[in-house]
């Protein structure tokens, strides 16, 4: 398996470590996408305690408006991310 290969199963694996809720694993509840964001992306994302940006942040990729993120979703927040950090390390 190659490095980016590697790291994007990573990604996945993150992200099913914090989709534990019965039933649908497939998907994160807004509790499970703080903890994932707050545990995962404290360096990156800031004010990550503070419940309003996490509700910002939910509802920004709640594309489909069913309370739920799922990975496709989820994928939308690490692509921006990573275009942050690709930036940031254009900036140094």
């Amino acid at each position: 398996m190659t490095k980016l290969e590697e790291h994007m199963e990573g990604i996945i694996n993150i992200f099913h470590q914090y989709s534990v809720r019965v039933g649908d694993f497939d998907t994160l509840s807004k509790k499970e996408l703080k903890q994932l964001i707050t545990k995962e992306l404290a360096n990156t994302l800031k004010n990550t305690k503070d419940q309003a940006t996490i509700d910002k942040i939910f509802r920004d990729l709640d594309v489909d408006r069913d309370e739920q993120v799922s990975f496709k979703e989820f994928v939308t927040l690490v692509a921006s991310v990573l275009e942050t950090a690709h930036d940031n390390i254009h900036k140094e």
